[in-house]
């Protein structure tokens, strides 16, 4: 299938499609906890929260106040709900959790804190059942890639699609460096550069396809 024709096919999909931010109108309906966390207002959150404010909250589209912080890159607001004990592996309605959100914007920053408080690199998440890694993989955020596998990612994980974060760094990618840049992550950390997709190609013989020859380069060497 050509390249462009798989796009508008995956777009169709909503394959491509991000996690669902809050919108303005959601923002002036939001509880004071979670108002609180979208400001970054740490003095708020303190209150409520020592008031006995629930810190795992949900709001309309099953964000709580964490879910919130993450992608208004509030990262005091982040602190102080860690150390309130917030659950950072929960899913929001998307079935995203604080590191596949933060996986996908690319904020290398927050993605650190939330690893460093314990959040996991290890979720299956998403409706396609895929992984922040693969998210990452397949928008050609390097270091965010890097990042997921020193946390423990799993390297191999195959979503619903039947592709892994090697396969979509190459079928979504747009061969360019940085998504070059994630191919050799992978590689270097011993992704499988056997699992094929549905139809039995391998990342390299679809690296081939497309033409992007950088990453047929890695491909090849890594096979030895």
């Amino acid at each position: 299938m050509k390249r462009r024709a798989l796009l508008s096919l995956l777009l169709a999909a909503g394959v491509a499609s991000a996690q669902t931010a809050p919108r303005a109108d959601e923002v002036a309906r939001f509880g004071p906890l979670h108002a609180a966390a979208h400001k970054g207002d740490v003095a708020a959150l303190k209150r409520l929260l020592a008031a006995g404010a629930d810190v795992n909250v949900r709001d309309g589209h099953g964000r709580t106040p964490l879910h919130v912080a993450t992608f208004a890159r509030q990262r005091d607001a982040l602190r102080v709900l860690a150390d309130a004990r917030a659950d950072l592996g929960l899913l929001e309605n998307d079935r995203y959790d604080a590191v596949t959100i933060a996986a996908v914007a690319d904020d290398e920053e927050t993605l650190r804190l939330l690893l460093q408080r314990g959040a996991s690199a290890k979720l299956t998440t998403s409706r396609y059942d895929g992984t922040a890694l693969i998210a990452a993989a397949h928008l050609g955020h390097d270091g965010v890639v890097r990042q997921l596998i020193a946390a423990g990612a799993p390297l191999d994980h195959v979503n619903n699609l039947h592709w892994t974060a090697l396969i979509e760094a190459v079928v979504l990618g747009d061969g360019g460096p940085r998504h070059q840049a994630v191919l050799k992550a992978l590689l270097d950390a011993g992704a499988s550069t056997q699992l094929a997709d549905r139809q039995g190609r391998t990342p390299l013989e679809l690296a081939r396809a497309r033409g992007y020859e950088a990453m047929v380069k890695l491909l090849e060497r890594a096979r030895g």
